[in-house]
């Protein structure tokens, strides 16, 4: 009996952007996969709460939301 696989692509072509922002431990180096908490920090700026899973450092980042533009 003979089958047929399809082999797909390990590398995608485009990745997606939220990828390279995750932020990494500055003591420990390990990689951070999700922001413990976060809050508004005004009508464009939303900052997030990191705490290190292995080392357990906590710190702040902010991020800067893009308008957008709303079309009627």
């Amino acid at each position: 009996m003979s089958a047929i696989a399809e082999v797909l692509p390990t590398v995608t072509p485009r990745r997606d952007p939220r990828c390279s922002e995750l932020p990494t431990c500055p003591v420990c180096a390990d990689s951070m996969v999700a922001a413990e908490a976060s809050a508004y920090v005004s009508d464009h700026m939303i900052s997030y709460l990191w705490t290190c899973d292995n080392c357990g450092y906590g710190f702040v980042t902010k991020h800067a939301v893009k308008q957008r533009l709303v079309c009627n």
